[in-house]
């Protein structure tokens, strides 16, 4: 019988898409970065009995913080090597070139799974606009042409460290280990830079990068939220996980995606949902979770070990986009 130890993930808030994001790419970096821990399958389940309310990580006993660390480090350098994506720069492709794409990412699935997994979260051949360009996931949400996605993901996700920090006048150098240390296991402090030269990205996951006018002194596009680095690289690998179906609605083809609800109202907000559970669950299961057809209803989440809903709503501002802290909700 295997014995098992649980670390608490004290950076993950339970109310934050980015830091959810980031739960999925941990798990998917440790199945890359620990293959001989697969057999176990890494398990996270929510302390609904400990507050305050976080992730814990189930792995096999004997398995260290700093060996979870430095698996995530592993696997995350490999798996963001792998993708291939020449001169893109966003994900509005002509339906031949994202044929291609899918096309080619499926023949070397066997070899790559992470790189088919990834195209077939960032879009579909059939979803098209007025311009005969794909429509991307509803996770991306730079800019109005969601420009530059791609050249953000790909930096984001090969960068190490972040630019360095300034602390006490000094400029401050931090290594890979501890940019992910302070993402999984520290309060988020968010010390990396987004503007200025020498910058890193970030998707706008994370509800702190909500830039509203009303209560600042300075202009929101000229006083740009800081992030936490460590966070956005695991989150960039997570994405992988949110697979992206065409679905007819009113007789057009849209972008059915994993943990993704539609304003019935208005179709271009989204919702984010995700389930509070009490018992130790993979990577394999939480996807199952988040695409159960009856995860809505009271019996199915009785059955399930899931206490709560969560959902994060898509907003617009002006012509930023963000997702909102998330709140429980209520379900028949």
């Amino acid at each position: 019988m295997t014995s098992y130890v649980t670390h608490r993930l004290d950076g993950l808030e339970p109310d934050n898409l980015l830091a959810f994001m980031a739960l999925l790419g941990l798990l998917r970096t440790l199945e890359e970065g620990r293959p001989e821990w697969h057999q176990w399958h890494p398990r996270v389940y929510w302390t609904v009995d400990e507050p305050p309310l976080r992730p814990a990580l189930r792995v096999p006993e004997g398995v260290t913080h700093d060996a979870i660390v430095q698996a995530a480090a592993n696997g995350l350098n490999k798996l963001a090597s792998l993708p291939e994506f020449g001169d893109l720069v966003d994900l509005k492709l002509t339906r031949e070139s994202a044929i291609q794409k899918l096309q080619d990412a499926a023949e070397n699935a066997k070899e790559d799974r992470y790189t088919a997994d990834l195209w077939a979260a960032f879009l579909s051949d059939v979803v098209i606009d007025k311009k005969e360009k794909t429509k991307p996931t509803p996770l991306c949400l730079l800019g109005s042409g969601r420009t530059n996605f791609i050249n953000t993901f790909k930096s984001v996700s090969v960068r190490k460290t972040p630019p360095k920090r300034r602390s006490s006048g000094k400029e401050d150098d931090i290594s890979e280990y501890g940019c992910l240390n302070e993402a999984l296991f520290r309060t988020w402090r968010r010390p990396d830079k987004t503007d200025g030269n020498d910058k890193t990205g970030a998707f706008r996951w994370d509800p702190q990068e909500d830039v509203r006018h009303a209560y600042r002194w300075h202009a929101p596009t000229d006083n740009k939220e800081p992030t936490q680095h460590g966070a956005n690289r695991l989150a960039a690998i997570g994405l992988s996980v949110l697979t992206a179906v065409p679905k007819l609605q009113y007789n057009k083809a849209e972008l059915a995606v994993i943990g993704i609800q539609r304003d019935m109202k208005d179709r271009q907000h989204f919702y984010f949902d995700w389930p509070i559970w009490r018992e130790p669950v993979s990577l394999a299961g939480i996807r199952a979770l988040l695409s159960h057809p009856y995860l809505y209803r009271q019996e199915t989440r009785s059955a399930l070990g899931i206490v709560e809903l969560r959902r994060a709503r898509k907003i617009f501002v002006g012509k930023y986009m963000n997702f909102t802290r998330a709140e429980p909700i209520s379900a028949p």
